[in-house]
């Protein structure tokens, strides 16, 4: 679909500077309202604004009387559920330091950052007790352990119910210690190109300054119901998929498990979905495979696709949710926004939602800018760009090339402290007041930012020209036969380096090929159809942009909490054929 340019003002947000501030904002003025929910069983399974504040309150007591002080620093693991969002706001307003800890981590991994991060206590669920349990010895400075689902405390395993439910929230937000904004308050810590991990410092202002930052360019409401998918302990979900929509009284709903999002989606009915593009690809294909597979539906969908267009044109809105209202029903009937984040979406994909009337959006950012940068607003819209720039940052380009593409840097108040206990990692990133995010990218005419790919990953052919991995992975994730890909470079004996495809075919393409052909699914089809797929898309890429070689993964790649490939696992390894 066309882009949408249209100018409007942004909105009045009310300013914070801290989390007490944003949990004292919402509780006025819905004490009553829902605000968060588990869609499992746990100990706490949904709390009102109100009953928030009083869980915060009591948890961050009953943390101080076991033992700890203002500026320790807790660790926090386990599943998304209402205990952790307690965990993590009693922590950062008690004026200690939270660190998130990927739950999907190696055991070691997680060990080593309950080091790293000089964590004196640490909270977690059930599933990582054993864990926590065996092998917390290796973190000299970690004394005290709280399990959320624990009854009541275990020796030194202390019970996340039974501490708070011995204290009092008497005094409530008031009571609590005073802050200073622009302290250190969270460190995330983020994998490096070779799998090293550094901790990443957020202030409170940072979270504040990018929440008020994205809630001018986007209205939410206090009916908005949002679920709760990617997990919370990366920054792109817990700012954007949880204080988000506390700061706007909006309810937050914890799928159970990526495998349920469909039918969690129906359960709440929800009107907001945060997620990566991975998800949003596997749901279009989905709905597109399944309006082909019905000959008269496919037959009427350019028709229905040209009565929506006419609609819009005379001013109905709802057009298109109208005409595909079983799709919409499919996915809970009442999604007002899905948002994309974490990596680029395709601009294919985001469209063809919007065409089947779903409001698609996509933001940029990193971990390190609290997370968002650029986003795309309602009514100011284009799917093949990361947004406009947040009205309290400044993002430029640097070192742009004769296209003017170039390295992008943003300085404001969203902008970390640094990477703790790593002065050398920070000032190669931070330099003269500019973070430079390692990405390239540039902005046209509008205004609006779009990513070319990761420097680290540029590909630079013999002749001189560059080549993004991600631009041309972007064309041949569109293969149908073609579940995920990776692009990267391998230098040829003539010094050049050539462009190298690992894929991972699309096995259920692949059987209903072999249904419609009659023929068993086989490597040798499988490579034989790949292959054609390939040359066909080398002949409409300009030379230096052409894939020579392809390999064939019978595994998925290894990805981030975020799903982006770890591209630091990817080698070359035996079994690349030439694709011309």
């Amino acid at each position: 679909m066309k882009p949408r340019i249209e100018e409007y003002p942004l909105f009045d947000v009310p300013q914070i500077e801290t989390l007490q501030d944003l949990l004292r904002t919402a509780a006025a003025r819905t004490p009553d309202k829902l605000a968060l929910e588990d869609l499992t069983r746990t100990p706490l399974p949904s709390v009102t604004f109100a009953e928030l504040v009083d869980q915060v309150v009591r948890f961050g007591r009953a943390l101080r009387r076991i033992g700890l002080d203002e500026r320790d620093h807790v660790a926090l693991i386990g599943e998304n559920r209402v205990q952790w969002a307690v965990a993590y706001l009693a922590i950062v307003t008690s004026n200690m330091v939270v660190v998130p800890i990927d739950k999907s981590l190696p055991n070691n991994e997680i060990i080593t950052i309950l080091h790293a991060s000089d964590a004196k206590a640490v909270v977690f669920s059930e599933s990582y007790r054993d864990t926590i349990v065996t092998l917390a010895h290796a973190a000299k400075g970690l004394k005290y352990f709280v399990d959320m689902d624990l009854s009541a405390r275990d020796r030194h395993l202390h019970s996340m119910s039974e501490m708070s439910a011995g204290e009092t929230s008497q005094g409530g937000l008031a009571a609590l210690p005073k802050l200073d904004p622009d302290a250190l308050s969270v460190i995330v810590f983020t994998s490096g190109s070779m799998g090293r991990a550094k901790g990443v410092m957020l202030s409170q202002r940072n979270l504040a300054a990018n929440l008020t930052g994205m809630l001018r360019m986007i209205e939410l409401l206090p009916e908005d119901r949002f679920l709760s998918v990617l997990p919370m302990h990366h920054t792109y979900e817990c700012t954007c998929g949880l204080l988000c929509p506390l700061f706007s009284s909006s309810s937050v709903h914890f799928a159970r498990s990526l495998k349920t999002v469909v039918e969690d989606l129906q359960r709440v009915r929800a009107t907001v979905l945060l997620a990566v593009p991975l998800l949003y690809d596997k749901v279009y294909k989905r709905i597109t495979a399944a309006l082909g597979e019905n000959k008269l539906v496919s037959a009427l969908v350019p028709t229905l696709y040209a009565a929506a267009a006419l609609g819009e044109a005379v001013g109905f809105d709802q057009t298109r949710r109208k005409l595909f209202r079983k799709i919409h029903e499919r996915f809970g009937g009442a999604i007002r926004i899905f948002i994309a984040g974490g990596a680029a979406p395709d601009p294919e994909v985001a469209g063809g939602l919007r065409a089947l009337g779903f409001t698609f959006l996509q933001g940029y950012g990193l971990t390190e800018t609290s997370p968002i940068l650029t986003l795309n607003r309602l009514r100011k819209f284009k799917d093949d760009a990361a947004g406009l720039p947040l009205c309290n940052v400044e993002v430029r380009i640097v070192d742009a090339d004769a296209e003017g593409r170039g390295e992008i840097v943003a300085r404001g108040p969203s902008v970390m402290l640094g990477y703790y206990k790593d002065e050398a990692a920070t000032s190669q990133v931070i330099r003269d007041g500019w973070f430079h995010t390692g990405d390239v990218g540039c902005f046209d005419g509008d205004g609006f930012l779009h990513i070319t790919g990761r420097k680290k990953n540029l590909i630079v052919a013999r002749n001189g020209k560059n080549v993004y991995p991600e631009e041309i992975e972007e064309l041949v994730n569109r293969i149908p036969f073609v579940l995920e890909s990776a692009v990267y470079g391998v230098r040829a004996a003539d010094g050049d380096e050539e462009i190298c495809v690992s894929i991972v075919p699309n096995a259920e393409e692949f059987i209903q090929h072999a249904q419609r052909s009659g023929a068993a699914v086989t490597s040798e089809q499988v490579e034989q159809v790949i292959d054609r797929e390939i040359r066909a898309l080398n002949r409409r890429l300009p030379l230096h942009k052409q894939i020579r070689r392809i390999r064939i993964r019978e595994s998925e790649f290894a990805k981030t909490t975020t799903q982006k490939i770890k591209r630091h696992l990817i080698h070359e390894e035996p079994g690349h054929s030439p694709a011309v």
